[in-house]
């Protein structure tokens, strides 16, 4: 296969889901869950996805691996066995090969898991479904998986109810790499954890990574937790990404606005810091009925005539730092 400077790369990647009503079930518009969004990844990296509830971080996860058709736009994946491949355009059929090769963590740790099923079953279930392990290699492979993330490979025939929720995300971890993946898509795999939990499944996910060479697309809530775990950040807003840079360079040096009331609002370890977290007024646009131009305008204290007329571009402004702002050069926005 061919190098090739990225494991992933998303071009103008669409997911809009279609509005019907009536007896007829008429179509009346569409919602915008995923809107033109372009990033990349590079292997053995984390990118971190962020942004506020509903605005398609866990669609933009789902439509990478296929689990919803894309709408519009290409996904191309250094697929180890078959080289550079656009996934957004592959068959049905293909797509039993590729998940071999990118899997998922679910959010859920509870709902997640069948609880009918014995760990054997959860994590050899993949196993299974692509022929690649039976019998006494499929009970030895889930036991050293077990290892891997910290459990006991004697718990494999106890249902998932016997175990705490930091226990079922190490098993839904194992499921995910069992097929040894080179792509995991997290889907904020530590929102539901406890606080002392959720560091033990962060130091996992990352001895993991180093162990196995994984690649992640981290999605999570918390930027404290995305600063601290991943190597660069992309910021979406309704559907549409309007910040993408390495972390350090994004957290000292925000260009959007909206990046900059995100950042307001991470709590400061320092009692003496009095700075106050930016409001924003009014509410979150509707991505089935949003603002013309910048779907952020209506909110951004900094906005123009121009901001309420045209919708920005995603641009790079500095090495690898990207933005999505018509005001980027002229303002100075705060950091942490």
């Amino acid at each position: 296969m061919e190098e090739q400077p990225y494991l992933l790369q998303v071009k103008n990647l669409k997911k809009h889901f279609p509005i019907r009503k009536g007896i007829i079930s008429r179509l009346v518009g569409h919602v915008k869950a995923v809107d033109d969004v372009s990033f990349f990844i590079r292997p053995g990296e984390t990118l971190g996805l962020v942004g506020e509830s509903g605005c398609g971080k866990t669609t933009t996860g789902q439509v990478i691996l296929r689990g919803l058709e894309p709408t519009d736009g290409e996904v191309w994946f250094a697929d180890r066995d078959r080289g550079w491949i656009n996934v957004a355009a592959m068959e049905r059929h293909q797509l039993k090969h590729l998940w071999r090769n990118m899997q998922l963590i679910f959010q859920d740790p509870y709902a997640s898991l069948n609880p009918r099923m014995t760990l054997l079953q959860i994590v050899g279930e993949p196993l299974i479904v692509h022929k690649a392990a039976k019998g006494q290699e499929l009970e030895d492979r889930v036991a050293e998986l077990l290892r891997v993330v910290g459990l006991r490979p004697e718990t494999m025939t106890r249902y998932p109810h016997a175990f705490s929720g930091g226990q079922r995300q190490r098993i839904g971890i194992a499921r995910a790499l069992a097929l040894n993946p080179q792509f995991v898509v997290c889907d904020e795999p530590v929102s539901a954890l406890d606080v002392s939990v959720q560091a033990q499944v962060l130091n996992l996910l990352q001895d993991l990574q180093s162990q196995f060479e994984l690649t992640y697309l981290f999605i999570a809530h918390n930027l404290s937790v995305v600063e601290h775990f991943s190597d660069r950040v992309a910021v979406m807003y309704v559907g549409k990404l309007v910040e993408h840079a390495a972390t350090l360079e994004l957290f000292r040096n925000p260009l959007h606005p909206y990046t900059e009331a995100l950042l307001s609002a991470v709590p400061k370890p320092d009692p003496l810091d009095q700075s106050e977290a930016i409001v924003l007024p009014g509410e979150v646009a509707d991505p089935a009925d949003p603002p013309s131009g910048c779907y952020f305008h209506p909110r951004c204290r900094y906005a123009v005539d121009r901001c309420v007329e045209e919708a920005p571009m995603l641009r790079e402004l500095a090495s690898e730092h990207f933005v999505s702002c018509h005001c980027a050069e002229e303002l100075t926005l705060k950091g942490i």
